[in-house]
C-alpha cells in the first residue's frame, strides 16, 4: 500500500509503518485523527512508545520539527503521556 506519511517532517519510514501497522496509511488520516489518538493507537501495539513519539506526530500535524512546539503544547502532551504512564 502507498503511504504519503515519510514524506512529511518527523516521520521516517519506521513511525511510518508502525502507523499503518495501526490503520493510519495516509497524511490526511493522521491529520484527521490527531497526535493523542494516533499516540493511543501506536501505545496499544507497542507499549512502549515515548513521548518523542508523540510529540513527532504533533510536530508533524503542525509541519514543524517536534523540537520547536511551542513550550506550552510540549508542556500539554507531557502531561498527556505522564497521564497514560499512570493508567
Amino acid at each position: 500500500m502507498m503511504s504519503d506519511l515519510s514524506q512529511h517532517i518527523n516521520i521516517g519510514k519506521e513511525l511510518e509503518r508502525k502507523l499503518m501497522d495501526v490503520g493510519i496509511t495516509t497524511f490526511a488520516e493522521l491529520k484527521n485523527t490527531g497526535s493523542e489518538q494516533a499516540f493511543l493507537r501506536l501505545r496499544a501495539a507497542d507499549p512502549g512508545a515515548c513521548l518523542n513519539m508523540l510529540c513527532a506526530l504533533d510536530g508533524a500535524i503542525a509541519g514543524i520539527r517536534w523540537h520547536d512546539l511551542p513550550a506550552i503544547r510540549k508542556a500539554e502532551l507531557k502531561e498527556f503521556h505522564q497521564m497514560l504512564q499512570k493508567s
